[in-house]
């Protein structure tokens, strides 16, 4: 462990804590530092930054064909081109954020630039328009606002989650448990808060003003802030393992010697000994042509390579599970708003709380899994996590499939409905399954890829991973936004009636669905061809 350049060593006492320090720069004790009582403070500053991000989220699309007046496809387009950004954006922070400011400083400078693109939203509510002439002004100060939310929000997301994970050694068994059960309850906490908000934010937007709708949040972030400064006394900051060079650098490196030795005759000939020890790695085994950079680099080095390159076809496999994520909170929502909402003559549900039954759904099973199912599983399995990382990735996957197959079904009952009376509206109550198989899927693959995405990259790099994980929903978005305006195209044509006209009615989202449960099947085979053969990097993650 090196701290400040000094070689410490054995020197550090058993209560220490490797490669962490507190906030005045000394190696982290652990009794005094780190574990839950720094845990449970980032929980809370996540669960009122997620309190915010999902009040502007949630409802964007009503707000995009309300008072902005764009068509259903253009924001469901605009919709997933933010929220792709918002999910890019964290692999730029990632980098900024492990290479030179550190994940703490990195919380702090975009915490600050979120609450101003949040305060700069809700001030952009407030100038009068009109649904047939919105004001461009308003238009353009609301999509500046917008963006600049996108880039606070890219910087915050992947930094949280792992400082927060960082309070725990994963060298220590119970620490390690703990670990896991940290990525259940930041995620139990964030429902909580996605549910309130999508209660409490969605009705006033719709009902009572879109500036309050707005503002609400951006107080909300700045309460955010605030309790993660409270808890700096009891922070453990991670610190670099000794080595003066960059991680992406010797990374780099690695790639680079890798390439340049390609004509050089094979490796384990000409070097046995450096043979027998990549073979004492089981990782190793993967990925051998990076093995000819062992000429110049290290075996520690080389293993890190190693372990960036083996996650890419994780992260590729996973893109069309975002893709389907990223229904939730566009046609979902505009498939429930062209549905009897009403629960008595006075009341109307809006379209996006139903929303709320997603996030209702983890809170409910998250403490089951955490505390019945993982318990069981590891008595059998001797996993501190119950199941392994792919298998609960792939479990949510699966889940995922037949919550977007129910909703081809309902919405192609939804349209004969409609078709054989006009006047009658199906119940919103029939959504209720889609949205509660998602939420259960949610449990166990968005839970499984934070853990997976920090606990298989180097220790240097979780920052990347984590960003890594944001940006598996970024392309899904982006993938989704790209394919929305290409069927809206060419099933646009003669004359024909879009899957996605504006009348729900005429339209035929159940064709889309369908073909997302297709893509989706071929995603979930081609994953688990790869999670057959991939070895983790840590042996409890087996």
């Amino acid at each position: 462990m090196a701290i400040a350049g000094d070689d410490l060593g054995s020197t550090l006492p058993p209560s220490t804590i490797e490669c962490s320090m507190d906030y005045k720069g000394k190696p982290a004790v652990r009794f005094s530092s780190g574990g839950w009582k720094s845990a449970r403070i980032i929980v809370y500053a996540e669960m009122a930054e997620q309190f915010a991000s999902f009040g502007i989220s949630s409802n964007l699309i009503t707000y995009l064909t309300g008072p902005l007046g764009e068509s259903t496809a253009a924001a469901a387009a605009n919709v997933n081109a933010w929220s792709g950004t918002v999910s890019f954006l964290p692999l730029l922070w990632g980098f900024i954020a492990d290479s030179c400011l550190g994940r703490f400083r990195t919380i702090l400078i975009t915490s600050f630039l979120y609450i101003l693109g949040l305060g700069l939203l809700s001030f952009s509510a407030m100038i009068p328009s009109y649904y047939d002439d919105p004001n461009q002004l308003q238009v353009t100060l609301f999509f500046v606002s917008l963006y600049l939310i996108a880039i606070g929000q890219g910087g915050y997301k992947p930094c949280i989650k792992v400082f927060g994970a960082d309070q725990f050694d994963g060298n220590d068994l119970k620490e390690s448990k703990d670990k896991s059960s940290f990525f259940n309850w930041v995620m139990f906490g964030s429902c909580l808060s996605i549910l309130t908000t999508r209660l409490v934010c969605s009705y006033i937007q719709e009902n009572l003003s879109w500036s309050l709708g707005f503002g609400i949040p951006s107080v909300s972030m700045l309460l955010a802030l605030l309790l993660f400064l409270l808890g700096t006394k009891t922070y453990r900051f991670s610190t670099r393992r000794g080595r003066n060079k960059n991680p992406f650098a010797r990374i780099g490196r690695v790639f680079i010697e890798a390439v340049k030795n390609t004509k050089q005759p094979d490796f384990d000939i000409y070097n046995p000994n450096e043979k027998l020890l990549l073979q004492a790695h089981q990782s190793s085994k993967q990925f051998r042509f990076l093995d000819r950079a062992a000429i110049s680099c290290d075996l520690a080095e080389i293993e890190e390579a190693k372990a960036v390159l083996k996650i890419v076809p994780i992260w590729m496999t996973c893109l069309v599970y975002a893709i389907v994520y990223s229904q939730s909170s566009t046609f979902f929502t505009k498939q429930g708003s062209a549905m009897d909402r009403s629960i008595s003559p006075r009341v109307v549900v809006p379209a996006a709380t139903l929303q709320c039954v997603i996030s209702l759904t983890m809170v409910v099973f998250i403490p089951i899994y955490d505390r019945l199912l993982v318990p069981i599983a590891r008595s059998f399995t001797q996993n501190p996590s119950g199941i392994t990382l792919l298998q609960r990735i792939g479990t949510g996957m699966f889940l995922s499939i037949l919550a977007i197959v129910i909703a081809a079904l309902v919405e192609t009952k939804r349209l004969q409905t409609a078709r054989d009376d006009i006047t009658i509206a199906m119940s919103v109550w029939w959504l209720v399954p889609q949205y509660v198989i998602y939420g259960v899927s949610d449990v166990f693959t968005a839970i499984g890829l934070n853990e997976f995405f920090y606990d298989q990259v180097p220790s240097e790099l979780r920052s990347i991973g984590m960003a890594l994980n944001l940006s598996i929903y970024g392309a899904g978005n982006f993938l989704s936004s790209f394919m929305i305006s290409v069927i809206d195209k060419v099933t646009s044509q003669s004359d024909q009636r879009s899957w996605f006209d504006n009348d729900l009615n005429k339209a035929h989202l159940d064709y889309f669905y369908w073909l997302l449960a297709c893509l989706s099947s071929i995603g979930l085979a081609s994953y688990l061809w790869f999670a057959k053969s991939y070895v983790y990097n840590r042996p409890n993650t087996f």
